[in-house]
């Protein structure tokens, strides 16, 4: 899906629609063709199926999800014609907002519950550094990671992801 583009000064924005609420990604001109690149907050869950135009859902499995952020994110790029692959990006930070699990209740299961809040964490932390190890594994690692236990939107998803990064030229 094309983006609409709307370049103000050092920054250009690409989002969807005639009145979007967020832009997928922002660049800066940073000079000689460098780009700090915003990605915008986005899950494996409901978000990567509509930007990767998938049939199925991936719900509360950050093993499948965080790939899935990624890939979206790199979809993205290639959409706005900035780069093909995310391996020409450095991500400088991510931030994540974990969800709660959505089952079991709490209330009824609080062994339950305090189990799988312990599986997903082990499991995004793993996903994480894996995707870092395979398939970025000459990129660095971003200096901060931010990790909120909260809900998002997206029903389905484990965690939501935001990033900045950065197109440096003289490595292309």
């Amino acid at each position: 899906m094309s983006f609409n583009v709307k370049k103000r000064g050092k920054l250009t924005y690409y989002y969807h629609g005639e009145s979007p609420v967020l832009s997928a990604l922002v660049t800066e001109e940073l000079g000689d063709g460098d780009l700090k690149i915003y990605f915008a907050g986005l899950t494996g869950g409901y978000s990567a199926k509509g930007v990767l135009e998938r049939d199925d859902l991936v719900s509360m499995e950050p093993d499948e999800e965080i790939p899935l952020v990624f890939k979206s994110w790199e979809k993205w790029l290639q959409d706005a014609g900035i780069c093909e692959s995310l391996k020409q990006i450095d991500l400088i930070e991510v931030h994540a907002f974990g969800c709660q699990p959505k089952s079991p209740n709490p209330l009824v299961d609080p062994l339950g519950y305090a189990a799988e809040q312990k599986r997903l964490r082990e499991a995004y932390s793993r996903a994480y550094s894996g995707f870092f190890k395979e398939y970025l594994p000459d990129n660095g690692v971003p200096c901060r990671f931010t990790v909120h236990l909260t809900d998002v939107p997206d029903t389905a998803a484990s965690y939501e992801f935001y990033s900045t990064g950065m197109y440096q030229k003289a490595l292309q």
